[in-house]
């Protein structure tokens, strides 16, 4: 059985979630940046099927990307290289959100229902939420959106309507994030397409110490600069 959880912010240890689903922690809450930031803060994310109760997740293992391990094939830095592209930030975040909502609604269904636009749009507008764009001849093609605490990146979604669209805005998010020493970008669940970009996994106790040590410190949140992801890819 998992817990119901209360009125407050409060959530059962991670060390509590299921092995079966893996990471179910807990049910119910709010997803007002209250609840969030607590959630996050503690490795805990939201992820349920449009009409069911909000569910918690904490998965053991954990996937992370560490920036500096990013991994760039030889074909995508050729594409980095070549620059018949734009990327920008969080200056489309709304649109972001909505295209990985029609991407995945597409494909298998999606968890970013209308509840989770708004609450990240909300945090976005607070400062913790950003988006990286990628641009062809004006038009939004790519990008991905996630939260930022301390220097913790939290990676939600990607799309893509161009060939490795999403995968340059990944590249410039993990130079960037480098840039302003960020010491890990937590993927949450493991996927084949995040470990050929770098990611790993490691034991969820790992990450949460990670957390305990990077999480608070760091810059306030703030929207990022729009031009802050321009690069020489050699």
């Amino acid at each position: 059985m998992i817990p119901w959880l209360g009125l407050t912010p409060r959530f059962p240890s991670p060390a509590q979630a299921l092995t079966d689903p893996n990471g179910l922690l807990a049910v119910g809450g709010a997803l007002t940046p209250p609840w969030l930031l607590a959630a996050y803060r503690q490795g805990i994310f939201p992820w349920f099927s449009p009409g069911d109760p909000i569910l918690w997740w904490s998965p053991d293992p954990r996937m992370v990307v560490f920036p500096a391990e990013t991994r760039i094939t030889r074909s995508l830095r050729k594409t980095l290289r070549n620059g018949h592209y734009e990327v920008r930030l969080d200056s489309a975040f709304p649109a972001v959100i909505r295209h990985c909502a029609a991407l995945r609604e597409q494909r298998e269904g999606t968890w970013i229902t209308s509840d989770i636009e708004a609450a990240y749009i909300r945090m976005h507008a607070l400062g913790y939420a950003h988006s990286v764009e990628t641009w062809m001849d004006g038009e939004l093609v790519g990008g991905l959106y996630g939260m930022a605490l301390g220097r913790v990146f939290y990676g939600e979604s990607m799309f893509a309507l161009r060939t490795d669209a999403s995968k340059i805005a990944f590249a410039h998010l993990t130079r960037f994030l480098e840039q302003r020493e960020f010491r890990v970008l937590d993927c949450q669940m493991t996927t084949a397409h995040l470990a050929s970009l770098g990611g790993r996994e490691i034991p969820r106790a790992d990450f949460l110490r990670l957390l305990e040590q990077h999480c608070t410190e760091g810059p306030p949140p703030a929207r990022w600069p729009m031009d802050g992801a321009r690069f020489s890819w050699t």
